[in-house]
This record gives C-alpha cells, structure tokens and sequence, in this order.
C-alpha cells in the first residue's frame, strides 16, 4: 500500500544476489508504475525503465531531448510501487563524466537498483538506428568511473552499455567492455547484437554478467529466454514491448469507437474494473482507512 515493503537496499541486494545465480533475470520494461505493479504480479524478476520509454511517454524521440530530472522522476514513481529490482536507463550519464556523476546519485535517491550509461556521443539516438556515434574509449571510461566514484550505496549496480559493435565493429566493443568492466562496472551491456555468435563472442571475453536487449523490429534477433540463459546471458530486458502493446491496443479501440461509435465491442479486451482494483490493492487502503474504499463490486 502506498510504497513497496522493500526498501532501496533490499531491491539492490536482490539484484546482485540474482546477477550471481547463474539464472537469467528477465526485466520488462514498464512505461509507467502501474505497469510495473503488473509486471510484479506476472512473476518477472526485476523492472526496466527504457529511455526510449520515456520520450515517447513525452511525446518525443529517442534522440537525448529528455532530461535527468525527468528520467529520475519517473523511475523514482516506478520504484515506489514495485517491490522488483528497477534498472534505469540513463542515457550517457546525461553530459560529461560530472554529469555521468550527478545522474549515480539522483538515481539512487530515486530508489532504484541500478542504471546503464552508454558510450554513444551526446547526444545519443536509439541503438537500433543507424547513424550512431560512439565516444572514444577514454572518454567513456571516465564516465564508467565518474558514475562508481559517485555511488554511495555499494549496493547500486552500475552497468556500461557499448554501441561500438555497430560503430566500429565487435573487436572494439568487447575491448570497450573489458575497459568499462576494468573501470567497475558491475554490468555489461552490448547493444544491437545480431546473432548467438555474438553474444557468445561477449560471453568468452567478459568475465562480468551481460545483459541481451531484446527489443522489437531493431537489429537484434529475438532470442527466446531459454536460449540467453544457454548463451550464458545473465539478464535479458524487453523494453519497449509493454508500450507497444499498449498503443496498440489503444489505437485499434480508438478506430472501433470512431467507426462504431461506442466502446461495446471492445469489453472483453479490456482490462475489468475489478481487476484493476485488485492490482491496486484497494482492500488493503480499506483496512487501513475505510472511508477510501467502502462499496463492494456487484
């Protein structure tokens, strides 16, 4: 009720002890906390928080036009409500390695378990398009060491992402990650990867966990969770598949109602009353204040 019963440190010892399994974790990405609440209930491991998520929530593309504020503020609404590990997004650190610094920290009083900050010039543009740029190696390095320099929770995960695979070749990015991992971070993550043979290539080289995107219609094959638990990937996110049910799903209602002119045909694809209350957990504000909820559903 209200916030989760799992503090900040608890969400944090979670996700290490989960990174250590030798399981796979699997991080959905939320676009909003009530999402996140579901994700939770269907038995996933952890929640993520995509930046591409947010412009668009924003009414913006996913080309660096979001701010540290706004990225901290939404995730730190997604935290409250999950008792689930929450891996944030945070673009390049949002700026120069101070920057990078500032971001650590503001993230972690937001009350999640972790962050990613990537090697791509800011600012930045989706993984998965092309035209991308990456920073030279010590320019990021020294972000990866701005953001663990920062951290005051020893807990907080703190992973580097490299989009040096499609830049300059897979060489570069796992000698990106070795640097990156070298620097502290607890995390890799290689974006835009095409195949097994690619992640197996990471595998081999980087002895830190690694984390697979699968994202929908980018340059990545979508392998099944079975398959990156095989490769030896140790957290796979899905981070734009909720929004993009959920549009979807809004954008044909829409065109029934237009066409239709009434809502009758779509209540069997919906979300019942019942069950958002359910997912809100409205008995228990009734037991704690009767007055917030004091009828019953026929």
């Amino acid at each position: 009720m209200l916030h989760s019963h799992a503090t900040p440190a608890d969400k944090r010892a979670a996700f290490r002890a989960g990174l250590a399994s030798g399981d796979l974790l699997r991080f959905p990405g939320a676009f909003n906390p009530l999402s996140a609440m579901l994700i939770g209930r269907r038995g996933f491991e952890g929640v993520y928080v995509s930046g591409a998520v947010i412009s668009a929530d924003l009414g913006l593309p996913d080309i660096g036009l979001t701010t540290v504020t706004e990225v901290a503020g939404r995730a730190g609404q997604i935290a409250r409500v999950t008792e689930l590990p929450v891996l944030v997004d945070a673009d390049t650190g949002f700026g120069e390695p101070m920057n990078a610094a500032r971001t650590t920290q503001l993230l972690e009083d937001a009350g999640v378990a972790g962050l990613h900050i990537e090697d791509q010039v800011n600012p930045k543009r989706c993984g998965h398009l092309d035209g991308k740029d990456v920073v030279d190696r010590d320019v990021a390095v020294r972000r990866i060491k701005a953001a663990v320099a920062a951290r005051r929770d020893p807990g907080f995960v703190i992973a580097a992402r490299t989009d040096a695979a499609g830049v300059n070749g897979m060489a570069d990015a796992i000698d990106r990650a070795k640097a990156y991992a070298d620097a502290g971070a607890d995390l890799i993550f290689p974006e835009a990867m095409a195949s097994e043979a690619d992640f197996e290539r990471f595998r081999a080289a980087i002895d830190v966990p690694i984390l697979a995107n699968m994202t929908e219609f980018g340059k990545s094959r979508l392998l099944s969770a079975a398959a990156l638990k095989d490769l030896g990937v140790n957290i796979v996110i899905y981070p734009v598949t909720l929004l993009r049910l959920a549009m979807g799903a809004a954008d044909a209602g829409l065109t029934e109602i237009a066409g239709r002119g009434t809502q009758e045909g779509l209540l069997d694809r919906m979300q019942h009353r019942s069950d958002l209350y359910d997912l809100l957990d409205y008995e228990s504000y009734n037991a704690f204040d009767s007055n917030v909820f004091n009828f019953k559903l026929s």
